[in-house]
């Protein structure tokens, strides 16, 4: 069972800075009738998190108010678990859930298991970590609200971070043809090594004009869909083919500070510009996520998918912050894993060698 008190970095007030963070001695969660605790072995700061500190995410209006414990995307060991649950004491588990940064966490599994997945066989925890939810976020963005068809070509923004390396993967297996945008040549690296052929980067004036320029080899006028996890809409439809389509998933480089696009745009791409969140679509569709979380671990279960990580080692609560640090001024390579305790799980065999 859970200690009295743990480890934990809990958001009293919403602060100006990752920098003011603390970490405090926190009682542990509550353990009810329908509770999976957990004790973490792993932790991987996102995007989210920076926002969710500073009450710049729109579910800060909603969900997430002071106090709560920062941090969503965990792995770990099951302590205890509800007599009808298909994990058991012992299982190494990972997934997504508010309070992950913290020595244990809690999922109310009572409404089903969307939230947390078994790791899958040959993967550590911090494998699992450094994936967490961005399978099944990229795998329900490109298959199901894009509806992305083998032979088509699929822009990724961000490609070098959490998400955009899981979804050039995902777009990989799904039979497309990927082009990555990336701020840097370390990050074009890690894309060439997982089969991105064409690697584009955005910190050169124009790269737009560079995309358009690859599809124009092709004899194409434009990519058929964009996946946008960083908010760069008007970007995105320069890059697009008349008809082609937009799934933005976040906003990761607009630090809560949104993008007004000229609507007449959307208008002569004849564009599709759909928005996919992915924690919303769970809370109205349950089954539809569940189809999509099912259909991403057969991917990780016929070893498509590669975990990504960082190569900076982290280790406790304490060390967060500089993760956060690290992710903030954007040197992370997909995931940054913290170490939050020793991880039973085997011997790293299918992370990507950074």
């Amino acid at each position: 069972m859970a200690p009295s008190q743990m480890k934990g970095i809990l958001i009293e007030k919403f602060l100006k800075s990752h920098h003011e963070l603390q970490i405090c001695s926190v009682p542990p969660p509550l353990i009810g009738t329908n509770t999976l605790l957990i004790r973490i072995t792993h932790t991987s700061p996102t995007h989210v998190d920076l926002l969710y500190l500073a009450g710049k995410h729109q579910n800060n209006r909603r969900h997430m108010r002071p106090p709560f414990i920062l941090g969503t995307d965990f792995a770990g060991t099951v302590v205890s678990s509800p007599a009808f649950s298909p994990f058991k004491p012992g299982d190494n588990v990972f997934g997504v859930a508010q309070g992950a940064f913290a020595e244990y966490v809690s999922v109310d599994v009572g409404k089903g298991y969307g939230s947390v997945r078994r790791v899958p066989r040959g993967w550590t925890n911090a494998e699992a970590c450094a994936v967490g939810v961005s399978g099944a976020v990229s795998y329900g963005a490109l298959a199901a609200a894009a509806q992305l068809q083998k032979g088509e070509t699929v822009l990724v923004l961000g490609a070098g971070g959490g998400l955009g390396v899981i979804a050039c993967q995902i777009a990989l297996a799904m039979g497309a043809h990927v082009i990555g945008v990336v701020g840097d040549k370390e990050k074009a690296a890690v894309l060439r090594r997982m089969g991105v052929e064409d690697v584009v980067g955005y910190n050169l004036p124009g790269w737009e004009d560079k995309v358009k320029a690859l599809m124009a080899e092709k004899g194409k006028e434009g990519v058929d869909v964009v996946y946008d996890s960083v908010g760069k809409v008007e970007s995105s439809l320069r890059c697009l083919r008349y008809g082609g389509r937009v799934v933005i998933v976040g906003f990761a480089a607009r630090n809560g500070v949104m993008e007004k696009v000229g609507m007449n745009r959307i208008l002569l791409k004849g564009a599709g510009v759909v928005g996919y969140r992915f924690g919303e679509h769970g809370r109205r569709h349950p089954e539809e996520t569940e189809a999509i979380w099912d259909e991403f671990m057969k991917m990780a279960e016929n070893g498509n998918i590669k975990a990504v990580v960082y190569e900076e080692r982290y280790k406790g609560v304490q060390d967060i912050p500089r993760a956060l640090e690290d992710l903030h001024v954007r040197k992370v390579i997909g995931r940054a894993v913290v170490t939050i305790s020793e991880d039973s799980s085997a011997q790293t065999v299918n992370s990507s060698k950074l």
